[in-house]
């Protein structure tokens, strides 16, 4: 079968579109010349072997994208995305957001290979759309295996044991805190803005798995920090609170009018979220009326109690910059050992272990010795 050169190049001008590149910055970055681009994308000139697989890497894609006559990849949940929300990414966040795609798409392609993925959790279609926040934060934590006074320490962890793909990246836009899309074979995917302080993320998190449960239909959803009255965001939010604070267990605290601000500031801590999230979920609780919830909500955790589980103590000072910058790309500590164990196994080379962790192959040696890992054979 012929390569149809137009369908190819309708692929090339879409993917560049996504990342608001013009063909001079494709040019720049990928070394192949602008007039090869522009002819590639008319349908008139046949990129050679090396120019596909140079795109293919730059646009954070599989090469064989471009090799078949598929239908143009208009990637259905980027554009519904960028339709609804074009002013709120700018060219740093679409690329965060096109290497995000990149990242669920490989964990699903190597968790598939390793016999890892896990079966999705899904609402009853029948009764999804009368479920109230609390129901479904229910059947979360029953699933999960959660006694009631049980707290959910690592929410990330618990978004992959549902099924859901879960990356932490770090947005230029600090309206952002956290997206939802449901990709084509990857399944439903969330990203959450690492710009953001940890327990804000933990939050941001447990919002988006609400929009995986109730709003999947959508294709893709943007959560806005602004928007939190909008229905949707309001559900997200109750959906949030009642998982990482149930009100059972709330409602068994001290009375909140009898302790001191460093008690409250204890209380945060213990279940890992903000004073201000505290604050909401003791008046919905009905344990603490509007005046002393905002006494509340006005208390700050001290940044320094709000560790990053992923950069331990135990790490040099070096150590903990180099993790902090892989971690602002996407490379949580799961998706890294997944893919050292892929290459282990034999399933992938070192060229494409590089590939899969956005560094080059110079790179590679250095973050396998920060993660204990070895290169020499498998």
């Amino acid at each position: 079968m012929s390569l149809n050169l137009a369908i190819l190049g309708s692929k090339v001008a879409a993917y560049r579109q996504q990342l608001s590149d013009t063909v001079d910055e494709v040019a720049v970055a990928t070394g192949v010349p602008g007039a090869r681009i522009t002819a590639i994308e008319a349908g008139v000139l046949e990129p050679t072997g090396d120019e596909v697989l140079i795109l293919s890497d730059y646009f954070r894609c599989d090469y064989k994208v471009f090799l078949t006559n598929d239908d143009p990849t208009n990637s259905p949940p980027i554009q519904t995305l960028y339709r609804a929300k074009s002013d709120e990414f700018n060219k740093e966040d679409r690329r965060a957001i096109r290497d995000f795609l990149y990242l669920c798409e490989t964990e699903h392609e190597l968790a598939k290979e390793l016999g890892r993925l896990p079966t999705p959790f899904e609402l009853p279609a029948t009764t999804r759309s009368k479920l109230s926040a609390p129901d479904a934060s229910a059947a979360v934590r029953a699933r999960l295996g959660y006694q009631e006074r049980d707290l959910p320490l690592d929410v990330f962890g618990d978004c992959r044991k549902l099924g859901i793909h879960v990356f932490r990246r770090r947005l230029g836009d600090s309206n952002i805190s956290g997206l939802f899309i449901v990709h084509p074979f990857a399944g439903k995917c969330v990203l959450v803005n690492s710009s953001e302080d940890m327990y804000r993320q933990r939050f941001s998190a447990a919002h988006e798995l609400a929009h995986a449960l109730f709003d999947a239909d959508t294709v893709a959803r943007v959560s806005l920090r602004s928007e939190g009255a909008a229905p949707h965001e309001r559900r997200a939010n109750a959906f949030a609170s009642e998982y990482l604070m149930p009100t059972a267990f709330i409602r068994q605290l001290p009375k909140l009018s009898e302790l001191s601000d460093d008690d409250i500031r204890r209380l945060a801590n213990q279940f890992k979220v903000s004073c201000d999230a505290l604050g909401v979920a003791a008046q919905r609780a009905r344990i603490a009326d509007s005046q002393q919830s905002r006494r509340i909500r006005d208390l700050r955790v001290a940044a320094a109690d709000k560790v990053d589980p992923e950069i331990p103590a135990s790490l040099s000072e070096a150590q903990r910059r180099q993790k902090s910058a892989l971690l602002d790309l996407g490379l949580s500590d799961h998706y890294v050992a997944l893919c050292f164990d892929a290459h282990r196994n034999g399933l992938i080379s070192a060229g494409r272990l590089a590939e899969a962790l956005l560094l080059s192959h110079g790179e590679l040696q250095e973050v396998a010795a920060l993660y204990g890992r070895s290169l020499n054979g498998y």
